[in-house]
């Protein structure tokens, strides 16, 4: 059976550095679903109003692995334990497809398609969106239920804070076309985006895109300071620590 997409997300987040590792952990983080023809048919959504949040099945369409291992290294174990593939969320999997829960923020209709605005996703900018299904909380929540090294949210580990030439750049930054834009930068660098194979290596300097905005911070311990947000440049930046290579 051949799969195909029926919707594109368009997100804040441009790159895979900077996404948060599970859905949710960002609430700041805005997103859309755009939906392909025929499956932008208002009828199709009839009724969706009345959930909060969604259940977005989509595909990690960046992975470049060409084969899945059976072991896994999570982040959550600082990148150096080993579990099977299935006992965790890696995208490097048989068939590459993540699973998502979404605030629904606001359905749009314009001639006659339609869009979902949703907030929290971990989803980055052009993921292909698979299926989308109403969370419906006395099945899908199950508080009792166990879950190993995941079994508590993981709390921010760093302490955020703006240089003077940030919050300036902030203040002359559109607020209606990118709200929350100080309040999403803290949800994603307190906790330490970093990989986790290098959150205890040196402090440094690092970028990351949100939105349009070239995003620079430093580290130093358990601080991070915010330089500058710089309009994405035409050619394609260095990612994570600034000096590395791609």
């Amino acid at each position: 059976m051949l799969w195909q997409p029926i919707g594109v997300v368009h997100s804040c987040f441009r790159e895979k550095f900077g996404i948060p590792r599970q859905p949710g952990l960002a609430p700041h983080a805005r997103a859309w679903i755009e939906m392909d023809p025929p499956y932008d048919d208002p009828d199709a959504f009839r009724g969706l109003e009345a959930f909060s949040h969604l259940w977005v099945a989509w595909v990690f369409h960046q992975n470049k692995a060409t084969r899945w291992s059976p072991l896994v290294r999570p982040p959550r174990l600082g990148g150096n334990a080993k579990k099977g593939v299935f006992a965790t969320r890696s995208p490097y999997r048989p068939n590459p497809l993540g699973l998502s829960v979404v605030e629904l923020v606001d359905i749009q209709q314009e001639a006659g398609s339609v869009r979902l605005l949703i907030r929290g996703a971990d989803m980055v900018d052009g993921t292909p969106v698979i299926d989308i299904k109403p969370y419906i909380p006395y099945a899908d929540a199950l508080p009792e239920a166990l879950a190993d090294f995941a079994a508590e949210p993981p709390r921010p580990r760093l302490r955020v804070t703006f240089s003077e030439h940030a919050l300036d750049q902030l203040r002359h930054i559109d607020g209606d076309s990118y709200p929350d834009l100080d309040r999403l930068i803290v949800d994603v660098l307190a906790g330490d985006p970093r990989p986790a194979y290098r959150a205890k290596e040196a402090d440094g300097e690092f970028a990351m895109r949100l939105y349009q905005w070239d995003v620079k911070w430093r580290i130093e311990g358990d601080r991070v300071e915010v330089l500058a947000l710089e309009p994405m440049p035409h050619r394609t930046p260095e990612r994570g620590k600034v000096g590395d290579s791609p």
